[in-house]
């Protein structure tokens, strides 16, 4: 009888459990919605982000998953235009039915998720894009892992500054990413004494480029040329100057894509600085590092790159959040989560989080691309 009696309580605590299940969560399953461009001119970087978090996540799932539930990975392709990423949350908000949404990959895609995320009041995780209008005012839903541009574009100019350089250009995306890039390294210019000469835009997923270099490199040079592009449009810019004899220096903020730029410039990027907002997963010596190398290895992947290891940053602290939750799983616990990650230490990179403050880091570093297309900080 005692037997039976501790069976039905069980039950029972476990049924109460299921009652309060909240939307992609059964009881075994926890259903992530992505929207990136996974083709296109900016698919490397939805690909590498999308192929860490995966990573991550199987490993969850092979090692029991998050509180007895694995994790299932939606993904959809958006090719990085706005009204294909809309699309797709609806998708995945309304017909997929998903718990959570992360790893976006760009600022106009990212916005036009937001009304959809604003009115469902489901957690938006980890997007790929510095872009101020996601961070300020603090929006409940939304949790930004990497740095901020102004960030970038702070210690671009404080380096700009130390090499003596006072007068530069700026080459940016002629849409939200850009606007955002090119307002952060006004403040960051002005604040160094450093004066924008000049600026010029390129249409998004386009290599068209012609009038952007006959602006900024033929009719008003400038020190150096600061780029706020994808990897295609930005490699375009470069070689096409290179063959106007400006050698630069070029610097691009992280979103760029370090490695599918060097692979556009066909090994011919020396010299071109990048910001980055990751720890260098060239140079494995940091747990975290050193955990994401063997994630990767654990999913038959040898290469590895700053876009992977975003998304499998991302998908570490999500899943912190998850556990976190307990095993009655619900958006409004996850939320509360992960604001609970006040100093998160996934082992040489620390996320913060509060209630008033969804920046988890203002990590910065500064690289630079070899001859041979390797990357060095």
């Amino acid at each position: 009888m005692k037997s039976l009696r501790s069976g039905l309580l069980a039950a029972l605590s476990f049924a109460a459990v299921l009652a309060h299940a909240e939307t992609g969560v059964t009881d075994n399953e926890i259903v992530i919605g992505q929207s990136a461009a996974l083709s296109g001119p900016a698919g490397e970087l939805g690909k590498g982000v999308n192929r860490g978090a995966k990573a991550y996540f199987d490993w969850v799932n092979q090692h029991g998953g998050v509180n007895g539930r694995k994790i299932r990975l939606v993904a959809l392709d958006d090719g990085y235009e706005p009204d294909r990423t809309a699309a797709n949350t609806q998708k995945l908000i309304k017909d997929q039915g998903v718990f959570a949404l992360f790893g976006y990959v760009g600022t106009p895609t990212s916005n036009a998720a937001l009304p959809l995320i604003n009115q469902s009041g489901i957690p938006f995780v980890a997007p790929f894009t510095g872009a101020e209008g996601l961070r300020s005012p603090v929006n409940r839903n939304v949790f930004n892992i990497r740095a901020s541009y102004r960030d970038e574009a702070e210690e671009i100019a404080g380096s700009m500054k130390k090499m003596g350089m006072q007068s530069i250009n700026v080459f940016y995306q002629n849409d939200a990413y850009g606007q955002a890039g090119l307002k952060a390294m006004q403040e960051a210019a002005a604040k160094n004494g450093i004066k924008i000469n000049a600026t010029a835009t390129v249409q998004r997923n386009s290599a068209d480029v012609k009038k952007a270099v006959d602006e900024l490199v033929v009719k008003k040079p400038a020190s150096a040329v600061f780029m706020v592009t994808a990897y295609t449009s930005s490699a375009a810019f470069i070689n096409a100057s290179r063959a106007q004899n400006f050698i630069g220096p070029f610097y691009n903020v992280s979103f760029v894509g370090t490695e599918a730029l060097i692979t556009a410039l066909k090994n011919d990027g020396s010299g071109v600085i990048v910001s980055q907002v990751m720890p260098s997963p060239y140079n494995p010596i940091k747990p975290v590092t050193i955990d994401y190398v063997k994630a990767l290895k654990a999913s038959g992947i040898d290469n590895v790159d700053y876009p992977s290891l975003e998304g499998y940053i991302g998908a570490r602290v999500l899943v912190e959040g998850l556990k976190r939750s307990g095993k009655a799983l619900t958006r409004e616990k996850l939320i509360s989560s992960l604001e609970e990650l006040r100093d998160y230490d996934l082992g040489g990179f620390r996320v913060k989080f509060t209630s008033g403050n969804h920046e988890g880091s203002s990590f910065v570093d500064l690289t630079v691309i070899d001859k041979d297309g390797h990357v060095h900080s």
